[in-house]
């Protein structure tokens, strides 16, 4: 009878973990793999960064399995809405014409935007400075609206398929300067290919929120507020903040 209820509790043990198991939820995270430090393709080929690392941490605490797809920042949207991956984690700003597309978590950290140049070049962050400068941004970013909703007609405004190309053209002269979230250009700042390179003038723009997005109506969005306080709450957001950045970007 004792080894009968035995097998009988590690039957009810067995189903109860398979049925978890099962029932876990298994999440495709977004990202776009070329905007270090935030999200980048490192040299054995795995993806990372802030936005990954909090994308994960989210998970965990929603008991979710999840894993990272990359997409070109021009069609990352329309990949969300293909259910190519279930939310978007890559930096995305939140603006009134993103809102039209996808919801938008609560915001994990607050961006600005700033100017970079040479050190040696006399550019400041006013039309004066800056007229007939060739300037570059990303495409389809808060930057590259920001240049061409204020220095249109100021300045030739040059957009990228990628960040990273924008500071390719920038490091051989073929940019005046760059202008980029603050965090993304701080990151360059400190690498080989930008140490000839500074900030210029204040942040032009410094209350830009950035967030994850999902499907429009998608009650994920609330799973991840929830877990998002949790990280905030226990100092899981703080590792993964002090890993890359020595302040505080919340």
């Amino acid at each position: 009878m004792q080894n009968y209820k035995k097998i009988l509790f590690a039957a009810v043990a067995t189903l109860a973990f398979g049925t978890s198991a099962i029932a876990a939820d298994k999440l495709k995270i977004g990202t776009e793999g070329a905007y270090p430090p935030f999200n980048l393709i490192d040299a054995s080929g795995q993806v990372g960064g802030f936005d990954v690392e909090i994308a994960k941490a989210l998970c965990a605490k929603m008991a979710a399995e999840c894993e990272v797809v990359t997409s070109d920042w021009d069609g990352i949207i329309p990949a969300l809405n293909a259910k190519k991956f279930d939310f978007l984690a890559a930096s995305m700003s939140i603006t009134e014409e993103r809102k039209a597309a996808v919801d938008f978590t609560d915001a994990y950290y607050t961006n600005k935007l700033q100017f970079i140049a040479p050190k040696a070049s006399d550019l400041k962050a006013d039309k004066v400075s800056l007229k007939g400068k060739v300037i570059g941004a990303q495409r389809a970013t808060i930057a590259g609206t920001w240049l061409e909703d204020n220095l249109d007609g100021v300045v030739e405004i040059k957009l990228y398929d990628t960040q990273e190309n924008a500071y390719l053209d920038l490091s051989s002269g073929r940019l005046d300067g760059v202008l980029a979230d603050k965090f993304v250009n701080w990151e360059w700042l400190k690498s080989d290919a930008g140490k000839d390179f500074e900030f210029k003038g204040e942040p032009v723009f410094d209350n830009d929120k950035i967030a994850i997005a999902v499907r429009k109506g998608d009650p994920l969005r609330e799973k991840l507020n929830a877990a998002l306080k949790e990280i905030v709450a226990d100092g899981t957001y703080k590792q993964i903040n002090d890993k890359y950045f020595p302040f505080s970007i919340y």
